[in-house]
């Protein structure tokens, strides 16, 4: 409709005025006036001088006379405001009822491919309330970049090596008694987090002993033995000891473990794990080559640096004196990698925005180094979760624990759904089942539907509401759509071309249309938030729709059909949206 009406305006305009316009500036009519498209009549003050109004009017009867579907028009100052007729409404809204998956687009196959990565846990503790806006973040990007047509890979780096994971394998060797997640009937990640939690608490009695014995607080922070054999591991882990190896191997396997049962029950999965371990010394041989071309510079120590100044950055290391490599080197060599790897266009790293200078750094240091396709790699930055307790700490063992949480908010929505009691005639195996779709979708939506730059204050039993733009809610209405439908005993699948519409009708087809548009912006912005508010304003206006009209109960048929496809097609689109979100919907509730 737009292209059509540009034409159209474009054409008016050479007709009416003899000169030339280069672009046409649409937005939505607002609602305090008739229409249902807008064109902004200012914009075209640079090439006609006169009364905006006036200017208005004339092309809005242009338009009247020549385009079929505008069935009438207004100005409201420097606003035109174009009325479009039913028919061309019925007639979108017939394609789009008939269109299966609606909005998505499929790739083609020599297309080249996006790599979001996200998670990225370190193997020395569970995830936590953190690690869940990142996965859900990542997961939900990735689906959704794929909905807009592109192909994509998910991926994970796992910090699986250095003095953390010492920690935990030293404590254990200390502490456990050779306890494992079979004997414990512990999940292994929380299990090998208990001796990260065990190796603090003896590390800071130690430090405390040697403060006593005279030594300063930093001097003990360094001295205490226990540091300084979980550093004595480490260099025998690089060493490749037998022994240490063997128990690095064990451990990190109840941890990946333990990793796998969090992710299947937060439904997010990768398709490629590249393990730190693996890739700590790629780049050693880039920041070489680099030296070779200038990029970098070693100071007389022999530690190798970038001056990145002239961009307003500061000098950055990239290999220590002794010749080993800093996060920095890994982090070039695993994205060079990961472009060898896989056809990429392009490369996202969900990261927390304490990371926003790394990124800067590393995506400039690729730039330099020649990659052209730096400019394509992208830090999607968020903000952190917050508690209404406080902030979490996980050497204090003070984290909200992401399996702990899970559980609590499927608790949290069934202790509410008991008190709304709508559930009597459900199974025990169908109740739990709805609750954990329930807590889930709460939990998902909440932290979902917040811009990814914004800090959230995280309060679970919020989220659990079933009035307001809650994930509760929008699952309601689609699951009060199933009702309908199969209450819907009649066939449905006709087309309707010529009734008139209801404004409420009217407004919930402009909604729907919004859908594939909104899909390509939020894949764009990396934003799933895009689509979470999308599908609540979708819900409320079908709300609207549903108290205003009749739907099953209206004595004409032709309308009654239409009513029912409308809410068919705004079910799907509910399911479908969520589903980008990775949620589920319940077809009762």
């Amino acid at each position: 409709m737009q292209n059509s009406l540009e034409i159209a305006v474009k054409k008016g305009f050479q007709e009416i005025y003899n000169v030339s316009v280069e672009s046409v500036e649409f937005q939505a009519t607002k609602k305090d006036f008739e229409g249902d498209i807008t064109i902004v009549v200012f914009a075209f003050l640079r090439v006609v001088k006169g009364n905006p109004v006036e200017i208005g009017t004339k092309i809005g009867e242009y338009l009247k006379e020549n385009v079929a579907q505008v069935a009438d028009f207004n100005v409201v100052k420097g606003f035109l405001n174009l009325v479009i007729n039913d028919a061309y409404f019925l007639s979108n809204f017939n394609t789009i009822y008939k269109t299966e998956n609606f909005g998505i687009l499929t790739p083609k196959v020599h297309d080249k491919a996006v790599m979001v990565e996200y998670s990225s846990p370190n193997t020395n503790k569970p995830l936590h309330l953190g690690h869940i806006r990142n996965n859900l973040l990542g997961y939900s990007v990735a689906e959704i970049i794929k909905a807009s047509g592109k192909k994509v890979y998910k991926t994970q780096i796992i910090n699986d090596r250095g003095i953390h994971i010492c920690k935990s394998m030293l404590a254990w060797q200390r502490f456990g008694n050779g306890e494992t997640p079979e004997s414990t009937g512990l999940k292994g990640d929380k299990l090998v987090g208990n001796y990260y939690v065990a190796f603090d608490k003896a590390y800071k009695e130690e430090i405390n002993q040697l403060i006593s014995e005279g030594k300063t607080e930093e001097e003990a922070k360094k001295q205490a033995p226990i540091l300084l054999e979980a550093q004595k591991m480490l260099l025998k882990w690089e060493a490749g000891d037998t022994e240490v190896v063997a128990l690095w191997k064990t451990m990190n396997q109840w941890v990946y473990t333990g990793f796998d049962q969090t992710y299947k029950e937060l439904g997010v999965n990768f398709d490629k794990n590249y393990y730190e371990s693996n890739t700590y010394l790629l780049g050693k041989n880039i920041v070489t080559n680099g030296l070779e071309k200038g990029v970098f510079y070693k100071k007389e120590d022999g530690s190798v640096w970038i001056d990145l100044t002239e961009e307003g950055l500061d000098e950055k290391i990239v290999l220590r004196a002794d010749g080993t490599a800093v996060y920095m080197t890994q982090d070039i060599g695993t994205a060079i990698e990961r472009f060898k790897d896989f056809d990429l266009d392009e490369l996202v790293y969900t990261v927390g925005n304490e990371q926003d200078y790394h990124f800067k750094v590393l995506f400039l240091i690729l730039d330099k180094l020649g990659y052209n396709w730096a400019k394509n790699c992208y830090h999607l930055s968020y903000g952190m979760v917050d508690l209404p307790s406080g902030k979490m700490k996980s050497r204090e063992g003070t984290v909200v624990d992401a399996d702990d949480l899970m559980v609590e908010m499927t608790n949290t929505a069934k202790e509410i759904s008991q008190e709304l009691g709508k559930l009597e005639d459900y199974s025990n195996n169908e109740k739990e089942s709805l609750y954990k779709t329930i807590g889930l979708g709460a939990l998902k939506y909440y932290i979902l539907k917040v811009d990814p730059k914004k800090r959230i204050l995280f309060d679970p039993e919020e989220s659990v509401d079933f009035a307001g733009n809650t994930g509760p809610f929008i699952q309601y209405t689609y699951a009060r759509i199933q009702s309908i439908l199969r209450k819907a005993t009649f066939d449905y699948s006709q087309e309707i071309t010529t009734i008139k519409l209801h404004n409420k009708e009217r407004s919930l087809i402009k909604q729907i249309q919004l859908y594939p548009e909104v899909i390509q912006n939020a894949a764009k912005n990396h934003s799933p938030a895009l689509i979470a508010n999308y599908t609540y304003d979708l819900v409320k206006e079908y709300n609207s729709f549903y108290q205003s009209v009749p739907i099953l109960g209206c004595e004409n048929e032709q309308e009654k059909i239409l009513r029912t496809q409308l809410s068919s097609k705004v079910s799907k689109i509910i399911k479908a949206a969520f589903k980008l979100l990775g949620i589920n919907v319940p077809n009762r509730m």
